[in-house]
């Protein structure tokens, strides 16, 4: 079933409407023609922040001296164990 779709002016005259939808099922406000938001109710939102992966990347740049020895140490250690002439 697809979700409901409405306009930019659509949403600003009928919010209500909208809401009363949102709160079934999420729905698609559109653009010029595109989707451009989705709207959906707290409970749908939570539940797919929950699971969401949250991991970041970063760049070793951005990582404290600390960090980057004790990486720099881990893969010596992973380097060496796997090393055959060793």
């Amino acid at each position: 079933m697809q979700n409901p779709t409405y306009t930019t002016s659509d949403f600003s005259r009928k919010s209500g409407d909208i809401i009363a939808d949102a709160l079934r099922q999420p729905v698609t406000i559109t653009q010029r023609n595109k989707p451009r938001l989705i709207v959906l109710n707290i409970d749908d939102y939570a539940r797919l922040r929950k699971q969401a992966d949250m991991r970041r990347a970063g760049r070793t740049e951005n990582m404290s001296d600390e960090l980057f020895a004790e990486v720099e140490k881990a893969i010596e250690e992973y380097a060496m164990a796997d090393d055959p002439a060793e």
